[in-house]
């Protein structure tokens, strides 16, 4: 295995920030929007694009699941919960609109599924431990 650089690393993140902001954002141009605006109607490209949209997620997810393990997952996310709230605690955002709230949140879902998708590479690096994943059958 490769050993992973810091751009693989924002690579991976910025690939999670398209997924994430792809799927919703409160700008109002993403597929939640698009499907809400054609519910009545689909097409063919909101069905075709729903389902990249449902693959990336899976890879994603499946990968953050795998890397971090459920308990990682949890702590990962209560850990940025906290960093939001101290967020909130210094008064850098304000709780009376949702857009600057729902940014953060989702850089930082994005964040986390970046983290997840580059774990095992940074685990590796930094203990020398290997994943099953990893281990050559010769």
């Amino acid at each position: 295995m490769k050993p992973i650089s810091a751009a693989g690393v924002g690579i991976r993140f910025i690939f999670a920030l398209l997924l994430v902001f792809a799927t919703y954002n409160p700008s109002g141009y993403s597929y939640y929007h698009w499907l809400s605006a054609n519910w009545s109607a689909p097409t063919p490209y909101i069905a075709l694009a729903g389902l990249i949209l449902l693959i990336g997620w899976a890879i994603y997810l499946r990968a953050t699941l795998r890397s971090l393990g459920f308990l990682g997952l949890i702590l990962a996310s209560a850990f940025l919960a906290c960093l939001v709230w101290l967020l909130v605690y210094w008064g850098w955002i304000k709780l009376d609109k949702a857009g600057p709230i729902t940014w953060i949140s989702e850089i930082l879902v994005a964040a986390l599924l970046a983290v997840g998708m580059s774990w095992s590479h940074i685990r590796r690096a930094m203990s020398g431990q290997v994943d099953m994943d990893d281990v050559d059958e010769n």
